[in-house]
């Protein structure tokens, strides 16, 4: 099957498993929403929603965070991963956004990433969810879900986005995005997956890439 005529197939699959497709960070704006995806880095969902709400309730504008101090922040966001520099990140973007763009989140990728701990795919979300832009950010669970299904070779997620936007039409992008990370949740776990077993990787999966994985996770070790 070619490579155009799988994601053909997927894409498919996807919208019908995934008919809705909610964003899972709770939000009411697009600043909310950058500071939610930029606390999610190595840390998941559901502690970020848990967190936030006593965050937003003190801090939920630029203008507001600006004035906490990095300790109070941190305090606050402490359950999650990496809060020291998160932290200093929320405090520094919120300051820049005030200076810069009048205390408004700024709907242009380019801008968004020059804010401290904003990088390429927390910028694409904010440009796909908060704003309606086409953009298909990639993390490391859509790079390695591509991987599985042939639709890129590529060994890093700049590049699995590039192949990832040849084959799926633009205004597909933005549900693709969460429809992938869902369906990776639900069926398509990282480690100990049994690919012949998964609604898409039993077909989209290479026999060679079932193989390696099943030796890799289920094999026992040789004696001797």
């Amino acid at each position: 099957m070619k490579r155009q005529e799988k994601a053909d197939r997927i894409g498919d699959q996807l919208r019908t498993l995934y008919p809705e497709v909610p964003i899972p960070l709770d939000h009411t704006s697009p600043y909310e929403l950058l500071v939610a995806v930029a606390l999610s880095a190595q840390t998941t969902d559901k502690k970020v929603n848990e967190v936030t709400p006593n965050l937003f309730a003190v801090a939920n504008t630029p203008a507001l965070m600006a004035e906490m101090q990095v300790a109070e922040v941190r305090e606050l966001i402490r359950e999650i991963g990496l809060a020291p520099t998160k932290s200093k990140n929320l405090v520094a973007a919120a300051q820049r956004l005030v200076k810069s763009y009048g205390g408004e989140v700024p709907a242009d990728i380019d801008e968004l990433e020059t804010l401290a701990g904003v990088g390429h795919k927390t910028a694409s979300v904010v440009m796909s969810q908060a704003f309606g832009v086409p953009a298909f950010p990639v993390d490391t669970h859509i790079h390695r879900l591509a991987s599985r299904w042939g639709l890129s070779a590529a060994r890093n997620v700049q590049q699995t986005e590039r192949d990832l936007k040849k084959i799926f039409p633009r205004a597909q992008w933005n549900d693709l995005h969460l429809q992938i990370i869902f369906f990776g949740r639900e069926y398509c776990p990282a480690r100990r997956h049994d690919l012949s077993k998964c609604p898409i990787c039993s077909w989209a999966a290479t026999k060679k890439r079932m193989h390696e994985e099943w030796q890799r996770d289920f094999a026992k070790p040789k004696r001797g």
